[in-house]
């Protein structure tokens, strides 16, 4: 979605939009297949401008679908994310500049015209779980058939620590001296 400079104006306005998701798909499938979305995101903005700062706050929603990191299930994951982002004109970048706390939300626009669609991909991309998991309580799979501990339980034994280690656990120690 783009927004002309000339339509940003002091007073506050308001803008409900469906965000396509083929290039946010596109991304998040280079980067992992962990995500993939199936329909538009909603996005709901308020913005304004003093001088020459563009002011937006919104929020944008969505549903994905997931694959677990434990038990490589899909699963649905809502996605909710409010933003806040001040736009400030690229002519006034000159050098190096020191960033403020407060810069953190502060971004650059350039030309006639400001595209949603890069700020909208990027919350979305900030709200998804590093590790996305079905459930906290998720088992995971059985690291020696593979089954998905979830649903079914196998007969297979867990050796614990690490099988290199396995010549050491036979010594005994004498203690009596």
């Amino acid at each position: 979605m783009k927004v002309q400079l000339h339509d940003i104006l002091a007073v506050e306005d308001r803008l409900d939009y469906a965000e396509p998701i083929e290039e946010l798909n596109a991304t998040l499938a280079k980067a992992n297949h962990d995500y993939e979305f199936r329909a538009p995101l909603r996005v709901r903005v308020r913005y304004s401008r003093s001088q020459l700062d563009l002011f937006f706050d919104g929020e944008v929603v969505g549903r994905a679908e997931a694959t677990c990191g434990r038990c490589l299930e899909a699963f649905p994951l809502d996605v909710a994310q409010e933003f806040s982002v001040v736009l400030t004109p690229a002519t006034r970048l000159s050098g190096e500049i020191e960033l403020a706390p407060g810069d953190l939300v502060q971004s650059f626009y350039e030309g006639t015209e400001v595209d949603l669609t890069p700020l909208v991909y990027e919350q979305v991309m900030l709200a998804l779980p590093t590790r996305p998991l079905c459930g906290e309580e998720c088992r995971g799979l059985c690291p020696q058939c593979g089954s998905n501990r979830n649903t079914a339980q196998c007969g297979c034994t867990v050796e614990t620590g690490d099988p290199r280690w396995s010549a050491l656990r036979n010594l005994k120690i004498d203690r009596g001296a």
